[in-house]
């Protein structure tokens, strides 16, 4: 299948939807925005895609929570199609919002293998630990080297803009599944004692980890690897000079893309 279809899926709310469906595009993809709305109608709709992305904003305005309602509508109405959607061969990204609603819903962590999902999330995404909107860059490093979408990445630099990002477990005691999911943590590229491996030692303080998760968690990955959720925005920084500091980078003259777009590039390759 040469050109997959992306549902870039969008609700009240949303606002991030055409940047992240033009990110796809630019690799080739057939990206379609599509409101809730119309899948509500028509939920076999969905199966008409190759590829799911929940883009970032604040769906239904954050009224009861981040991604509190669009997940409740992933839920109820469209669990039956979800459940299909998840045990094919597609892919599904959460973006910033979308990791919410990924998480809340039940889609992350377990994917298919849980669906439905518990009535409970074993985690969420609450306040960030200052308590405020926060929007900065950050460093990240890859923990789930199989995932789809982060193959050939290592460690990567994104923008964040969110105010309830700080990933939380319900259970002290959920630090065994947490590890095994983990795609993306913050990092601090200039300190000796940041790991390589899945966790790290010790939380990092603001603003390497800006929100305060657990585990220094930017973003989850399930079993399987087609689906990603993660805080940063990777569609924000898909040409070079969306970068503050672009001409002042070694490689800034010489790279044509952000760093990003390898995220979208990934996703649209799987098909080709």
């Amino acid at each position: 299948m040469p050109t997959p279809k992306v549902c870039v899926l969008r609700a009240p709310g949303t606002n991030c939807d055409l940047e992240t469906a033009f990110a796809f595009e630019m690799w080739g993809a057939n990206a379609e925005r599509v409101h809730l709305f119309r899948i509500l109608e028509k939920p076999e709709t969905l199966l008409d895609y190759q590829i799911l992305c929940l883009p970032g904003g604040f769906s239904y305005g954050d009224d009861v929570g981040a991604g509190v309602v669009f997940s409740r509508k992933l839920r109820n109405p469209l669990s039956d199609v979800f459940g299909r959607f998840l045990s094919e061969d597609r892919l599904v990204l959460g973006i910033c919002n979308g990791f919410q609603v990924l998480l809340k819903s039940g889609i992350l962590p377990n994917g298919s293998e849980t669906w439905p999902p518990p009535a409970t999330a074993p985690a969420t995404l609450t306040w960030n630990e200052n308590g405020r909107y926060t929007a900065l860059w950050v460093r990240l490093r890859v923990a789930a080297e199989s995932n789809v979408f982060l193959r050939g990445i290592e460690d990567i630099e994104l923008p964040i803009a969110h105010a309830e990002g700080r990933f939380v477990t319900h259970n002290d005691n959920d630090a065994a599944w947490v590890e095994k999911h983990i795609a993306l943590t913050y990092h601090d590229a200039n300190a000796e004692s940041s790991s390589p491996s899945r966790s790290a030692p010790a939380v990092l303080p603001f603003p390497q980890n800006p929100n305060g998760s657990m585990a220094n968690i930017a973003g989850l990955s399930d079993s399987t690897g087609r689906i990603l959720g993660l805080m940063p925005h990777p569609e924000r920084f898909i040409h070079k000079t969306q970068h503050p500091n672009w001409t002042r980078q070694a490689n800034g003259a010489n790279e044509e893309h952000g760093a990003g777009a390898q995220i979208f590039r990934n996703a649209v390759e799987y098909f080709q």
